[in-house]
Parts: C-alpha cells; sequence; structure tokens
C-alpha cells in the first residue's frame, strides 16, 4: 500500500500537542524552579528555617532566660535567712554614774548584743526548695512549648510558601501551553479548518492566566513576609524557594491514643501544667505546715566597761493561734491543687479531641493526594491527549480542547492543595505530640 504524506497541519498540529503535554504532565514537586535565589539558600528546606528560628528568634532567647533564672531561685528558696544583729546600749546618760550623755560601748551603763538566727523547721526548707524547682521545671517546659508553637507555624509556613511557587509554576506552564494552542489554531486557521474565533479564545485564556500570575505573584509576596516576620527578619528579605514537602509518616484515624500516650510524655504544655500541680502541692504541704510554730534563737553577751560579764541565751517563736484563718489558707491551697488537676484533665482531654481531627484530614487529604495521583491525573492527560487529537481532526471544537486542559490543570491544583493541607495537619499533630513523627 502506498504511504501518503502527512499533511503539513497535521503534522505541526502533533508536534504541538507533544510538546504542550510536557510541562503539563510534570508534577509541581518534582522539579525544583530554576530560579534559586542566589543571596540566601534559607527558605529553601524546613530543617534551615527551624535551624535559623530556634538560633536566632528573640522570643525563645527570652524564654530561656527566664527558664536560667528560675532555676537560680532553686538554692536561695531553701537557704536559711540571714542573721540578725542587734546592739542595745542601756543607761546612755550614765545616771548615778556622774559621766553625762554618751553613746560609746564602753563609756554607758550596759551594752548589750544580741545575735539571732531564724531556724526553719518542720522540713519547710526542703518544701521550698522542691516549689521552686518545680518552678523551674515549668519555666523550662514553657519555653520548649513556645519553640513547639514557634515550630508548628514554621512547618504550615513552609508549606504555604512552597504552594505558592508551586501553583506560579502550574499557572506559567498553562500560560505556555495556551501559547502553542494559539500556534494550533492559528495553523489550523491559515488551512481554513477552523474559524479565527479558536485562535482569539486561545489568546483570551493566555491573558486571564497572566491576570492569574499577577495574583499569584501577591500571594508570593504575602508568603514571603509572613515567613520573614516569624523568623524575625524584614518582610522582604529574600528566601529561596521551597524545593519540596517532607514525606507524610504513616499514622492514621487509629492512632489517636497511641499519639495521647506521646503526648502525655512529650508535649511541653503539659509538662509545664503537671509541673504547676507539683508546685500547688508543694504550697498546700508548706501551708499545711505553717500549724507548726517559726522558731528563732538568740544569743546575747553583755558589756559592762571594758568586759563581757553575763551571757544570755533566748528562744522565740509564734503562737499559731488563729486557726480559722490557717483553715482558710488550707482550703484555699488544696483547691488550687484541685483547680491544676481539672486544668491539666481538660487539656489532655482537649489534646486528644485535636489529635483525631487532625488525624482525620491528614488521612483523607493522603488518600485525596493518592486518588488525584493514581485515576485522576492520567485520566485528565487521557482526556487532554484525545481532545487535542480530536480537535486536530476538526471532530471537536476548541472549547472542548480548553475543557480538558482545565480539567488537568484543576487536577493538579487539587493534589497540591491535598499535598499542603497534610503537611499543615502534619504539623499541628507534631505540635500536640511535641515531637517529629
Amino acid at each position: 500500500m502506498p504511504m501518503h504524506p502527512m499533511p503539513r497541519t497535521t503534522a505541526l498540529a502533533a508536534w504541538l500537542a507533544m510538546c504542550a503535554l510536557l510541562p503539563v504532565w510534570a508534577h509541581a514537586a518534582d522539579t525544583p524552579p530554576a530560579a534559586i535565589a542566589a543571596t540566601t539558600r534559607l527558605g529553601s528546606d524546613l530543617a534551615g528555617l527551624l535551624a535559623h528560628a530556634r538560633a536566632h528568634h528573640p522570643e525563645l532567647a527570652a524564654m530561656r532566660h527566664e527558664a536560667e533564672a528560675a532555676v537560680q531561685r532553686i538554692q536561695p528558696a531553701g537557704a536559711w535567712a540571714d542573721p540578725m544583729v542587734r546592739v542595745e546600749l542601756e543607761n546612755i546618760n550614765n545616771e548615778g554614774n556622774g559621766g553625762g550623755f554618751n553613746l560609746l560601748p564602753g563609756k554607758v551603763g550596759a551594752t548589750k548584743y544580741t545575735l539571732l538566727q531564724p531556724l526553719p523547721l518542720w522540713g519547710k526548707p526542703a518544701l521550698r526548695r522542691e516549689v521552686a524547682a518545680a518552678d523551674a521545671r515549668g519555666a523550662e517546659h514553657r519555653a520548649e512549648a513556645a519553640w513547639n508553637e514557634l515550630a508548628a507555624r514554621l512547618k504550615a509556613a513552609h508549606a504555604a510558601w512552597y504552594a505558592v511557587a508551586a501553583n506560579e509554576r502550574l499557572a506559567q506552564d498553562v500560560v505556555d501551553l495556551m501559547a502553542r494552542l494559539e500556534q494550533l489554531a492559528q495553523a489550523r486557521y491559515a488551512g481554513g479548518l477552523v474559524a479565527q474565533q479558536d485562535a482569539i479564545r486561545a489568546q483570551l485564556e493566555r491573558t486571564a492566566m497572566r491576570g492569574e500570575l499577577i495574583a499569584l505573584q501577591s500571594e508570593r509576596h504575602q508568603a514571603q513576609a509572613r515567613l520573614n516576620a516569624l523568623l524575625v527578619r524584614e518582610g522582604g528579605a529574600p528566601l529561596a524557594p521551597a524545593v519540596g514537602l517532607r514525606p507524610l509518616p504513616e499514622v492514621s484515624v487509629h492512632d489517636v491514643e497511641r499519639l495521647v500516650q506521646r503526648a502525655s510524655a512529650r508535649n511541653p504544655g503539659l509538662a509545664a501544667e503537671g509541673q504547676r500541680l507539683r508546685s500547688a502541692e508543694g504550697n498546700r504541704e508548706l501551708t499545711l505546715r505553717n500549724r507548726y510554730p517559726d522558731v528563732q534563737v538568740g544569743l546575747s553577751p553583755m558589756q559592762m566597761g571594758s568586759r563581757i560579764t553575763t551571757w544570755s541565751l533566748m528562744v522565740e517563736m509564734n503562737l499559731p493561734l488563729q486557726r480559722e484563718s490557717r483553715r482558710s489558707q488550707e482550703r484555699e491551697a488544696q483547691a488550687m491543687v484541685e483547680a491544676q488537676r481539672a486544668r491539666i484533665d481538660a487539656a489532655t482531654a482537649q489534646l486528644r479531641g485535636e489529635l483525631g481531627e487532625h488525624l482525620a484530614v491528614l488521612d483523607a487529604a493522603r488518600r485525596t493526594e493518592a486518588l488525584i495521583a493514581t485515576q485522576q491525573l492520567p485520566q485528565s492527560e487521557l482526556s487532554l491527549r484525545s481532545a487535542m487529537a480530536a480537535y486536530e481532526t476538526g471532530k471537536v471544537d476548541f472549547a472542548t480542547l480548553l475543557d480538558a486542559q482545565r480539567q488537568i490543570r484543576k487536577a493538579q491544583q487539587e493534589r497540591l492543595k491535598a499535598q499542603v493541607e497534610a503537611q499543615m495537619r502534619l504539623a499541628e499533630i507534631e505540635r500536640i505530640v511535641g515531637e517529629d513523627l
């Protein structure tokens, strides 16, 4: 059978179709942007952002200093009070001695020196140290909780930063595709196969995508400003485009209780609440021991003239007779303990609910992304190829071709949206658990 040469317009259309599909088939996450900022690599990966924030964020530094200050309060909390010295000059007018008024110890009737030392008994110093130690550990956990919150926000901001760049790449791919489709329509119009309206519609679609690119560039600047704000940098400071997202861990909605147990052991916010409970229990015990008297001892030598003539020993204590007042203080301390226990129970319940919610959304986002990647995208690509082939032979109009192009872009956007949603939910789960999964 003789071979007939392919018509010129048909060959051109086939070549344009193959070129057009190349950028559309490629997923936005597969290839990093070509224009990497030359001035910095910050922003390209999440690990670099976290390291920069941990080293330079002033709020974290302030909380670390506060935690160190709390540690330094432990030793003084249980230390003895400083002793006191009292000097009493008796008969300073020297009545009966004829010496007249004088303030020198050897020139008055008698001088009494008293050394006073409070004695903390009944285990009160050890209890005060325990309370201060619990407060110090609580301050350390609060500093960890502040970092945990900041890390979660950075993870979400990095995912949004990646999404903006990926959406820009997708939009630019569509602009390039529409340029090629316009060439295809022009070639078919030149051959008298279609109306000029097809080329005009391609131009309109291309113009609309350029407008969308402008909006996406504005979103990129906003995402850049948000990310720089978390890093305590100028809003317009350069950031490298994100090159990828973290892999998702193998967790599902059935892992709620396991993650709650991990959070109970690792969540710094819960740990801080636990230290507040220990502090409240220590204060309650101190209040109970206030039923026992505080003791102070004193030693007093007496000077007459230039000699120490007598010595005195003194013991004094308060009398805890205001029983109703102390019982009210004890009930207050017990109520504070119960309030803190209830607060921990409420925090744990909220934690369990949030974990269940985030795990459900993460699982749905993962399954959605898999469905789009394995079925919807291949089907959309097949639909676009079929539409282009049919348009080439005049079996479908240009509107059908545009609809196929829009379907494949919608599938790519939905896949990207599912990926970013999964990353943001993962960040929240890790914030609750208190460590990376």
